[in-house]
């Protein structure tokens, strides 16, 4: 067995924040735009003497995601021009935060952060052109959040990974949570990059690496495990010194990183605030007290509440975390049963079987809740059998309606008389003599066969514990 080495992750997340208008000016900010430079004005074209407008919404935005982190909301801010050439940089410098971001300091997911901060997008290269690029400047100034952790040690590479893709998971939930950004990364709204490397000493980081651009929560974690393992075998082939501070891109067809450039430091963008911009005092320019108070309930906060209040599955309970729409309706179903039982078997309903039905047809609709809590409770006391409820549960999903009425109109209501079930049962022996005479040779599975022919005369309705308790009776 190789020598154990300790990966360490950093992360540095950019998400797209939802407003009306770009970060410096008045252009839409519509990330759906198909036609390319529409969005477009002096400002975020760079002009010779066009000024920039900060976007208070953006600010209010990055604020509330700080105090939901319970990070450290600065009172002065300021905005710096972080110089670089490139195409989709047309100013040659891009507006970004670096000695004050808004936020400093909090925690999610078992990450501490570092800092929370606002600055613009770049415009979008086009490389399917042929021999040239084509710039498509509609994003060029969006608003965009990012969001840099402090680096984080791990036992072993695959931890790592795990927790790299889940901290993101968890970032993209927030933000959905807050409103403040759809954080689509097939749209590119959300894009993950890590800082990693690895050391064969707990306390030492060997030399980083970023990985840039990770567009899908499989492609991050594919990415960390890459490329910890090529740094791991460097490390136990004698070649560590062949791991330089660069950046590299994921290739998701090779399942691979590869070599893009040189890593910058902090001095080669030669920061210096933008003296367009004037500085901000936060405090003063919002109600912080006010602006915590009026957070929504978050994720974390959800599933502790899930946990104490219906004592469901963890697994049931990131479905809804993560599908708060379903969440409302099944926590307006508990809110009827008022019972936990009853309550366990309606989300063991919505899981397995609603989600079943709406996955196999977009058509599928979500019933009333006042229906579906009084289709639990006929199952749960015995009125109808757990195959009628799925049955019954197939019809409401296309026309909503009371499941009692169609129990009674299907005959789905269990027969739980054994003076009315008696006869059936008597009836299913003398139609299945050898059947009967292996039952009482010792052959037990026989009896279920049995009540399997009185389930099937009576098309379901006949209760299968009383239907089974006068099998054994008749046949003693």
């Amino acid at each position: 067995m190789g020598k154990k080495y300790y990966p360490t992750i950093g992360l540095e997340i950019h998400a797209e924040l939802s407003t009306e208008s770009k970060m410096f000016c008045t252009c839409r900010n519509n990330p759906d735009e198909k036609e390319p430079n529409v969005n477009v004005c002096p400002i975020c074209l760079a002009h010779p003497g066009a000024l920039p407008v900060v976007n208070k919404k953006a600010v209010e935005h990055v604020i509330r995601v700080g105090l939901a982190v319970e990070g450290k909301i600065a009172d002065f801010t300021e905005f710096d021009r972080k110089n670089y050439f490139y195409p989709d940089i047309p100013k040659g410098y891009q507006i970004s935060q670096y000695k004050y971001p808004i936020v400093s300091g909090g925690r999610l997911a078992g990450f501490d952060i570092t800092r929370v901060h606002l600055e613009e997008d770049t415009a979008t290269n086009k490389h399917d052109r042929g021999n040239f690029s084509l710039i498509d400047f509609n994003r060029a100034g969006v608003p965009l959040m990012e969001l840099v952790t402090e680096p984080n040690t791990f036992e072993n590479a695959e931890e790592a990974a795990k927790t790299a893709s889940f901290f993101a998971k968890e970032l993209q939930l927030l933000l959905w949570y807050l409103g403040v950004s759809e954080a689509n990364m097939e749209k590119g709204e959300m894009r993950v990059e890590a800082n990693i490397s690895v050391s064969p000493e707990k306390s030492k980081f060997g030399t980083k690496v970023e990985v840039k651009n990770l567009n899908s929560f499989r492609s991050a974690e594919r990415a960390v495990r890459y490329e910890l393992d090529r740094m791991i075998k460097l490390h136990e082939e004698g070649k560590a010194k062949e791991i330089t501070q660069e950046t590299r891109g994921w290739d998701e067809g090779m399942q691979k990183t590869f070599s893009q450039r040189k890593k910058e430091s902090s001095h080669d963008y030669r920061y210096f605030p933008d003296p367009d911009i004037p500085k901000f005092k936060l405090h003063e320019l919002f109600d912080l007290e006010k602006m915590k108070k009026k957070l929504p309930e978050l994720p974390r906060m959800k599933r502790e509440r899930y946990r104490r209040d219906f004592g469901i599955k963890n697994e049931d309970i990131e479905f809804y975390v993560n599908d708060p729409a379903l969440g409302k309706w099944f926590e307006e179903i508990a809110g009827i049963l008022m019972d936990k039982k009853k309550i366990k078997m309606a989300s063991n309903y919505i899981i397995s079987d609603f989600a079943g039905l709406a996955k196999a047809d977009v058509s599928v609709k979500v019933p009333a809740a006042e229906n579906f809590a009084e289709l639990v409770t006929m199952t749960f006391v015995g009125e109808i059998s757990s195959r009628a409820a799925k049955d019954i549960l197939a019809m409401i999903v296309k026309e909503d309606g009371s499941p009692r009425k169609i129990a009674e109109e299907k005959n789905f209501l269990q027969k739980s008389d054994p003076e009315e079930l008696k006869e059936i049962v008597q009836e299913t022996i003398n139609t299945n003599p050898k059947i009967a005479a292996d039952y009482k040779s010792g052959k037990r599975n026989a009896l279920m066969f049995l009540v399997g022919q009185i389930m099937k005369k009576t098309k379901g309705s006949a209760n299968p514990e009383i239907a089974k308790q006068l099998l054994e009776n008749l046949l003693k």
